[in-house]
């Protein structure tokens, strides 16, 4: 069995994710679309996240992230959300 392990228990949660800017406006172009994948990423080591996988279009993000149980989802979205606009 894989995954990662906190004190007593082994786990392996992970979820896609994907976030749309309103009216789904291309917003991410060249040199932002660099500086908001690092700065996702820097927030995803904050809170102990893996970013398994991550793509930035012109109007949405994806990415595959592993979560630990004790964070749920929505509150990792809404720090995410909270962070990095």
């Amino acid at each position: 069995m894989g995954g990662s392990s906190l004190a007593h228990t082994r786990w392996d949660c992970s979820c896609p994710i994907i976030f749309i800017p309103k009216f789904r406006r291309k917003v991410f172009f060249k040199e932002i679309r660099k500086e908001v994948g690092e700065i996702l990423r820097t927030l995803c080591e904050y809170k102990n996240v893996e970013l398994v996988k991550g793509s930035i279009s012109a109007d949405h993000v994806h990415m595959y992230v592993k979560i630990p149980p004790k964070l749920s989802v929505s509150e990792f979205m809404g720090y995410l959300k909270g962070k990095a606009h």
